[in-house]
């Protein structure tokens, strides 16, 4: 495999490339200095983010002759609400970016999504570029331009679509992830093959446990969940239809994070991994795909030390019913009804809003 895989997201005049290989960060001043009016940017990052990663990537930037002055946010899924986005916004203000400067994302799905969101309603859309450090962001949140924040209401109601000018997912970062949190961003690249690729699930059966330690098994996972997100947003770029099948997952996913405060009790990735085991046992239950795919979902999750059921959450959860009016706030309700993705079979998903409420109720007594 080449140092760098590309992969280009066509959508006319707000297309953009996704590099991913190692030693990107190195890298950056290079790749950003030919989209810069004047040498200087701006970064957003978060505490944590900015020990490891932070002084590196000025580094590359002073190289190019670049300046950067960065904000550092607290980590941590609270960081997406209205306090930080507003401090975010200010402290750009403050810098005087101009719409044709560029807003630098260095951190994972929160920092993307709140730096993308501040980009997007400063002096309404100044352009940024996503450098995301965990596997999550990499292969899912920042790719496709969905930026915002959460309200207590639930997860990511307010945003826009806003598109990065440019990605830069550099798996050497991935390193310094913990390994809970790089087992929770395998869950969407996990999603990926259950929602449409049966082949690429089965690599991911034979190489997933060995990915932490294979850079070259690595990037080929990165670039292929890449490279079908692209796919599916060159399609349905504002979520109208065949989009929503990336949320396989997430309406049990969000309720259960909501359920748990959005804190350390269940990171976003392990709540898509029950999500998507959840999904495929509705699926199961009403006759809608084989018996024996929930149990091989279960399986690889299994072996790949992640949750899959709603016991596997420490901690108590609201009942069931509670749960379910959690998902009734999710974004992919559609004239007050419950939206699933569920699948045919692993590699087919399709959205359902025809689901029993005893179905539902079931399945999640069952998962407890």
């Amino acid at each position: 495999m080449s140092d760098t895989s590309t992969v280009h997201v066509a959508l006319g005049e707000r297309a953009y490339d996704v590099r991913i290989g190692r030693g990107l960060l190195a890298r950056a001043g290079s790749e950003i200095a030919p989209m810069l009016r004047r040498k200087r940017v701006a970064i957003l990052t978060d505490e944590t983010v900015a020990s490891y990663h932070l002084r590196p990537l000025q580094d590359a930037f002073a190289a190019e002759g670049i300046a950067s002055e960065a904000l550092a946010l607290p980590a941590g899924e609270a960081t997406k609400g209205w306090p930080q986005l507003t401090r975010a916004v200010e402290w750009l203000l403050e810098q005087r970016i101009e719409r044709s400067d560029i807003v630098v994302a260095l951190g994972g799905g929160v920092i993307g999504d709140l730096a993308g969101f501040a980009a997007a309603i400063l002096r309404r859309g100044v352009r940024f570029v996503q450098i995301p450090t965990t596997l999550l962001a990499q292969v899912d949140s920042s790719v496709g331009g969905k930026t915002g924040i959460n309200s207590p209401h639930g997860k990511n109601l307010i945003g826009a679509f806003h598109q990065p000018s440019l990605v830069l997912a550099d798996i050497d970062v991935l390193s310094t992830l913990p390994d809970r949190d790089f087992r929770a961003g395998y869950g969407e690249v996990m999603k990926y093959g259950l929602l449409g690729d049966a082949s690429f699930f089965g690599w991911l059966e034979a190489n997933g446990p060995r990915l932490r330690d294979d850079p070259q098994a690595l990037q080929h996972a990165v670039a292929h969940s890449v490279a079908m997100k692209a796919r599916i947003v060159e399609r349905d770029e504002t979520e109208q239809g065949e989009r929503a099948h990336l949320n396989l997952g997430h309406t049990f996913g969000h309720a259960l994070e909501a359920a748990t405060g959005y804190s350390d009790r269940l990171l976003h990735g392990e709540g898509v991994a029950i999500g998507c085991a959840l999904a495929f046992d509705l699926s199961a239950r009403m006759g809608l795909c084989p018996q024996e795919d929930p149990t091989r979902v279960a399986a690889h999750l299994a072996a790949m030390g992640m949750p899959a059921r709603l016991a596997d959450i420490p901690g108590d959860l609201p009942d069931n019913r509670a749960l379910i009016a959690l998902m009734g706030q999710d974004k992919k309700v559609v004239d007050g009804r419950l939206r699933f993705v569920l699948a045919r079979r692993i590699g087919e998903a399709f959205v359902n809003d025809d689901v029993a409420l005893d179905s539902l109720d079931q399945v999640l007594s069952e998962a407890r």
